[in-house]
């Protein structure tokens, strides 16, 4: 019995599981959103820019809604999409391996009935965390099982509002430009979606090739036999520490602007259901106390990737050690600390990423119009907070809200479900734990806006259905008198 019970189903079971447990739940449910066409061409109820794990099980939650007039344009190739085997360098996720993720509560669509269905459940129980390449593989299968609309390799170059109430992309694909019409855009656009990496002024003073963020492609075997510097202590810090060391650096210096690294995950320590569905009902000034203190605390680098760093030799870790000046010569860059001056050939910088919507050509015409937290919410004087200050402040479905009401409706079409909503929403659309929760609010909210929009075509629906469940031979009416037709003739 045990034996039957650790070895792998595989996962052409596991998908028939998943078509059964689907079929006895009616789901997908049927499309009701009526077609629509517009001087020839489709236009489509939602456009989810953006196929990584959120815009996925956005498309997921839309289609058991019953909203199948929908397309994911993502400008990565397919399997490539999001950060798991691009610029993400774990070993592992963070996440606990228990988590649910982007299943939407469907039991053989979790990431555990996944693996198990390939590794058995032996290998599941000494698994510590999840790899992130096998995670990255996952995301490809819920794809594919899910059968997902996805078009690879589209890169969405503007959005505009059209008089008739319309949203037109224009996107291209190789050298092939064209527009798509759209009701609803929703941005699963990750946590530089609204901006992009952030480095200090301090790294534009030296020449490009010398530095990197860790969000850049970096070619690894190129810096080994160097002298790398690791500005940050993050989790892509060492992340990015470790993969320089094991790449074979000659040196690593991470330098570290506080005199401790943070040790303690605020946000983890009360993780819960209330959480996740009260976050959103908070007051603004109790929203904002929750992410400042979170913020400043700051969340710690796994202790494995820490570990990762520190068992090397030739890694330094320099505390209390904010970068002060930077200099560059013909051989070599001069790093200078509190605590000396340091050589460097090549520094990684760990800064993370900043809300910048002049950076982003796509939002070109609505940047002005959108409302950030800074336009209507004046910080605590002793908690100013730029991070939050530059936060969208976006409405029950993740929706953009306009500086000045009336300037700019079609706002309220475009969906910001990536990282910077968290101070809107909290912690529903960047990060795994709660995506499913996040992504059934955003699309329950757009389910709402497309039918009520399209009222009077569903009434006229309404008033037309005549199609009787009773045919009048069902009964006979005791007064009426023999020979007379029924009374409900």
């Amino acid at each position: 019995m045990k034996a039957a019970c650790t070895t792998p189903v595989g996962l052409e079971a596991l998908e028939a599981r998943l078509a059964q447990d689907l079929a006895w739940l009616e789901l997908p449910a049927k499309s009701w959103v009526p077609p629509r066409d517009v001087d020839g061409q489709h236009v489509r109820d939602v456009v989810i820019i953006g196929a990584g794990m959120a815009g996925l099980v956005t498309s997921g939650v839309l289609k058991r809604l019953g909203v199948d007039n929908q397309v994911l344009l993502d400008r990565a190739p397919a399997g490539l999409e999001g950060p798991w085997v691009t610029y993400a360098r774990m070993r592992t996720l963070r996440s606990p391996k228990q988590l649910t993720g982007p299943a939407m509560g469907l039991p053989a669509l979790t990431f555990r009935a996944y693996y198990e269905a390939r590794f058995g459940r032996e290998s599941w129980e000494a698994l510590d965390r999840a790899p992130r390449t096998l995670w990255m593989e996952y995301l490809v299968w819920y794809r594919k099982v899910l059968s997902l609309p996805v078009e690879n390799e589209v890169e969405v170059r503007t959005i505009h509002s059209r008089p008739d109430g319309l949203l037109e992309l224009r996107v291209i694909r190789d050298t092939d430009e064209r527009t798509v019409l759209a009701r609803h855009v929703v941005l699963a656009t990750g946590r530089d979606g609204l901006g992009g990496p952030y480095v200090p002024p301090i790294a534009y003073t030296i020449d490009r090739r010398y530095w990197a963020h860790t969000a850049d492609a970096i070619d690894f075997e190129a810096i080994r036999g160097k002298r790398v510097a690791v500005i940050g202590a993050g989790a892509t810090s060492m992340d990015n520490a470790a993969l320089a060391l094991e790449s074979g650096c000659a040196r690593l210096d991470l330098f570290i602007r506080r005199t401790d690294i943070p040790r303690v995950n605020k946000f983890t320590g009360i993780g819960s259901q209330g959480v996740v569905h009260g976050f959103a009902g908070l007051p603004d000034e109790w929203k904002w106390r929750f992410l400042d203190h979170a913020l400043r605390a700051q969340t710690p680098p796994p202790r494995p990737s820490t570990l990762r760093v520190s068992q090397h030799a030739n890694a330094h870790f320099h505390l209390g050690s904010p970068l002060l000046k930077l200099e560059q010569d013909d051989k070599h860059l001069v790093v200078t600390t509190p605590k000396g001056r340091y050589e460097i050939d090549f520094i990684i910088f760990g800064t993370g990423f900043q809300v910048d919507l002049t950076s982003r050509p796509e939002l070109a015409e609505f940047a002005p119009h959108i409302r950030l937290w800074r336009d209507r919410f004046p910080a605590p004087a002793d908690m100013p907070n730029s991070e939050l200050e530059t936060s969208p402040d976006l409405g029950e479905t993740f929706e953009f809200l306009e500086k000045t009401p009336g300037a700019c409706p079609a706002l309220r079409q475009i969906h910001c479900f990536n990282f910077p909503a968290t101070l809107s929403h909290g912690k529903l659309s960047g990060d795994i734990p709660a995506i499913s929760e996040g992504a059934d609010r955003l699309a329950r909210g757009i389910v709402r806006s497309l039918f009520v929009a399209d009222r009077e075509q569903h009434f006229a629906a309404l008033k037309a259905f005549d199609t009787p469940e009773l045919l009048g031979d069902e009964w006979r009416d005791a007064d009426a008198k023999i020979g007379t037709p029924h009374a409900a003739a």
